[in-house]
């Protein structure tokens, strides 16, 4: 399993996104929400006072009432496009899984401080590498270095994807991180 935390909460086109970075991995995984689920990871991320609990603060209430611990949230499949988790319970010495959406195990986990992780075939899967980008007058574009070769195939597809990603064009990231599995699959055959 890969230890990952919530490193942003992103508005798309098509709705939010999640986006779960690994501790050790670099890959992140982002993983489109529902608004309700948003605004609660958002309450917590950004630390915001409510004057009445949501639905994830009232889950860890009941936890805490039942004396069961959030030990941590895995998400631990991902099925025709949908992201699967469970969340592990412990209550006198025993473990307990339960299913969750995803957005719901994430947003509870902020609360209860417990680590989240996704299976590597998870991953590996849906996983997409995210590169810190240097300050604006630090970047130069590859065709720009001296003695800058041109770009192959794999790298102009991988820059087209941080692209997409950095204008929040999920949709379109996830086709060419397709694009970039099959181009380097039919590679390694030859």
């Amino acid at each position: 399993m890969i230890q990952v935390r919530v490193a942003g909460l992103s508005l798309s086109t098509v709705g939010f996104v999640v986006l779960l970075r690994g501790e050790q991995d670099p890959r992140t995984l982002p993983i489109f929400i529902g608004g309700a689920e948003a605004q609660s990871i958002a309450v917590r991320l950004d630390n915001a006072q409510i004057p009445r609990p949501l639905t994830h603060d009232l889950m860890k209430s009941l936890l805490d009432c039942a004396e069961c611990r959030l030990k941590r949230v895995v998400v631990n499949d991902l099925v025709e496009g949908t992201f699967y988790a469970v969340l592990v319970l412990e209550h006198d010495g025993l473990e307990t899984e339960v299913d969750s959406r995803p957005s719901d195990a994430v947003a509870l986990a902020l609360r209860c401080k417990a680590p989240i992780f996704v299976v590597r075939k998870v991953m590996d899967q849906a996983g997409i590498l995210l590169e810190e980008k240097p300050p604006a007058d630090e970047q130069k574009a590859p065709e720009e270095k001296p003695g800058a070769k041109p770009l192959s195939t794999v790298r102009q597809l991988k820059a087209q994807l941080e692209d997409a990603i950095s204008r929040e064009k999920y949709e379109e990231a996830a086709r060419l991180r397709d694009e970039i599995r099959k181009f380097e699959r039919e590679h390694h055959r030859n």
